[in-house]
């Protein structure tokens, strides 16, 4: 029954997301479904694309293991990246009217910047997506008791994920978030629901994960302990800000209001969220302490489904692993997405700028099959868990492109020397001490990255300027608003050329 019915979902998850690809017709649908999202739905997509593998396994697993301490970077990190997000860039690019990140930085600065930093976020997101399709590999290895292997796992889930994504766009990950969001609250809050019960109340289970210090968040006071925990928090909450698929997010929506409190209410939601498998998780190693804590050494992100399994009624699981399924597969879906069309965009049209919009179209398609060609190859190969997948994911943007984002939007100054010297102060500091250094380094390397970064644009721009000129964000704005208007009264003038 239970793998009936998770076949069942996946059939009617790929359905609603090949009905949505028949109202995609253009690049902007696709992309950014045509600027045209609600309110209720931008929320649900903020959320549904960050609660994915790492917030049902890797978190839960990581805070049974280490605390509240350990889970510094998500949910903590993450949720703050999408407030800041909301409040700060959602007004500044919205008005833009841009598809990626990567023309941001090319109006801003020039065609170099773009490409680089369009490399740099590409890259962050082989980590994040990697652990979404390691996660479908789990629970279908899980769900058909061993029959299907997790490499197997692996591939199926990836195929199910690109078919719907590639033919919709995010059209099809928008609707299918707003749908999926649904199921993943009601099945998480219903499995803590038979849990809680299991172990005696919701306050026993706090009560004791606090007496065992798991409820502790900040570090003792050890200036290298604190820089560590900082690091953590960094990484996610700053690292996450240059990244397409929250761009996205705050583009497809019908107004920049609608961008700044979808974002806002999306992350507010998801950090709260996020606590019930932490609950779930936590409440195993009370209710079968030998087993549950065997797992913790061995595999600890197979604690909440072997919980699940062995302790609940057949369709207490089917309610489970649909949730689990909704919150991996919208989280892959937009994050296979956001890279491809980062790179089409401002890497392959940079090449052939007349490309018409249903070539352009194809190429996005295509882009997003090779780089699901890629990540797979990555999933299977690698050992890293889930959780660590994620967090290292944004080392790359925050060493190399959120200092040309955040000082491109805020200081008038900043210049495509700048720019240009903070990329490579940045990746190349930050890469030099991960290789010799590693973990040995005392100072977190993303934050030696992203100190040179801000050290690098600040005297790049200060300095004597090799580079061409460099456009400041409200003379960008004002420039959009003159040619707006230009071709308006063209429009008027000239009605049967339109």
């Amino acid at each position: 029954m239970l793998i009936w019915f998770v076949v069942l979902y996946l059939l009617v998850s790929i359905g609603i997301g090949l009905f949505a690809a028949t109202r995609v017709h253009s690049a902007k649908d696709f992309a950014v479904a045509g600027r045209h999202l609600p309110l209720p739905v931008v929320t649900a997509t903020v959320f549904a694309t960050w609660f994915g593998a790492e917030a049902v396994f890797g978190v839960s697993a990581t805070f049974v293991k280490e605390g509240l301490r350990g889970v510094v970077a998500d949910p903590f990190g993450s949720a703050m990246c999408l407030i800041i997000a909301g409040f700060f860039f959602a007004n500044k690019l919205y008005k833009l009217n841009i598809l990626t990140l990567g023309d941001y930085f090319r109006m801003r600065y020039n065609r170099s910047v773009e490409v680089l930093t369009t490399l740099c976020i590409v890259a962050s997101y082989l980590g994040w997506v990697s652990a979404q399709i390691k996660a479908l590999g789990l629970v279908f290895n899980v769900v058909t008791s061993g029959y299907i292997s997790q490499s197997a796992g692996m591939i199926l889930g990836a195929a199910i994920v690109l078919t719907y994504t590639t033919f919709g766009g995010m059209l099809s990950v928008a609707i299918l978030d707003f749908v999926q969001m649904g199921v993943i609250m009601g099945g998480m809050l219903y499995i803590g629901y038979i849990v809680s019960g299991l172990t005696g109340g919701v306050e026993l289970v706090i009560n004791h994960a606090s007496t065992a210090g798991k409820l502790d968040f900040f570090p003792p006071p050890d200036p290298w302990q604190w820089l560590t925990f900082l690091g953590a928090w960094m990484t996610m909450m700053l690292g996450s800000i240059p990244q397409q698929d929250v761009f996205q997010r705050i583009t497809s929506a019908k107004s920049q209001k609608i961008a700044l409190w979808g974002s806002v209410l999306g992350a507010s939601i998801y950090f709260c969220f996020t606590f019930v498998p932490m609950f779930i998780a936590y409440s195993a190693t009370l209710i079968d302490p030998e087993l549950f804590n065997g797992l913790l050494q061995t595999d600890s992100q197979l604690v909440l489904p072997t919980l699940v399994l062995q302790h609940t009624p057949v369709f207490a699981q089917a309610i489970f692993f649909g949730a689990v399924l909704s919150a991996i597969m919208s989280c892959s879906s937009a994050t296979l997405l956001a890279p491809s069309v980062a790179f089409s965009e401002n890497i392959i049209r940079g090449f052939f700028p007349h490309m018409d919009d249903r070539r352009f179209l194809m190429v996005m398609r295509a882009s997003i099959v090779v780089f699901a060609c890629i990540v797979l190859s990555f999933a299977l190969n690698s050992n890293a868990s889930i959780f660590k997948m994620v967090e290292n994911a944004y080392k790359v943007t925050l060493a190399g492109a959120f200092v040309p984002l955040f000082f491109g939007a805020f200081w008038r100054r900043a210049s495509t020397q700048g720019a240009l010297c903070a990329i490579f102060g940045g990746l190349v500091s930050w890469l030099l001490i991960e290789l010799l250094v590693g973990e040995a380094s005392l100072v977190p390397p993303q934050l030696i990255g992203l100190a040179v970064s801000m050290t690098g644009m600040v005297a790049g721009s200060l300095l004597p300027q090799w580079v061409g000129h460099a456009m400041p964000l409200e003379d960008m704005h004002s420039a959009l608003h003159h040619r707006a208007a230009a071709e308006t009264h063209h429009t008027a003038e000239h009605p049967h050329r339109h």
